[in-house]
């Protein structure tokens, strides 16, 4: 997957528990467990919200694009007859 979520390494650098974040933005420490790993298939933007405001971060500072090997390869050329 392209997208990286970079949670762990934020809150690492503010020194901030994700327990304390969960309670926070009122969101489980289940699911903000699952975030900070990456585990989950979205985002709501409420959400993603409340966790810049209480990081005092901006959403890129927690996810990442690195684009794969499979979404930039060339196309196959089409066969000649």
């Amino acid at each position: 997957m392209p997208i990286t979520v970079t949670l762990a390494a934020v809150l690492a650098r503010r020194n901030v528990k994700s327990k304390q974040l969960a309670e926070r933005i009122g969101i489980t420490e289940a699911n903000l467990s699952l975030l900070r790993q990456g585990k989950v298939k979205g985002i709501r933007f409420d959400t993603l919200e409340a966790i810049c405001r209480q990081l005092d971060c901006q959403p890129g500072d927690i996810l990442t694009y690195a684009a794969d090997s499979e979404t930039t390869a060339a196309p196959e050329p089409a066969a000649e007859d």
